[in-house]
C-alpha cells in the first residue's frame, strides 16, 4: 500500500472516528461524513488510476453524485433543525413530535 492510499484509509478512519465522537451536533456529523464520502472518493480514483479500470470510470461519479445530494439534503435539515428549535443539538431534538 502506497503512502497515498494510506493518508486517504486513515483520513476516512478519522472522518468515521469524528462521527462517532462528535455526534451531538448536527453540523460535525454532517462535516465528518462529507469527509468521509472525499475519502471515498479520493480513494476510488487513485484505485482505478492505478489498475486501469477503464470500465469503472463511471462510478466515482456517481459517489461525487450521491456526497452532493447528501450535502444538499443535510444542509437543508440543518437549516430547518436550526430555525425551528434555535440550535443543532442531536440529542435535544425530539423527532416523535409532528
Amino acid at each position: 500500500m502506497t503512502s497515498v492510499l494510506l493518508n486517504i484509509t486513515i483520513a476516512f478512519i478519522m472522518s468515521f472516528l469524528g462521527i462517532m465522537l462528535y455526534r451531538s451536533h448536527m453540523m460535525s456529523s454532517l462535516l465528518c461524513l462529507e469527509g468521509m464520502m472525499l475519502s471515498l472518493f479520493i480513494l476510488s480514483i487513485t484505485i482505478m488510476l492505478n489498475y486501469h479500470y477503464i470500465l469503472a470510470f463511471s462510478a466515482p461519479l456517481i459517489l461525487l453524485v450521491f456526497a452532493a445530494c447528501e450535502a444538499a439534503v443535510g444542509l437543508a435539515l440543518l437549516v430547518m433543525i436550526s430555525n425551528t428549535y434555535g440550535i443543532d443539538y442531536v440529542q435535544n431534538l425530539n423527532l416523535l413530535q409532528c
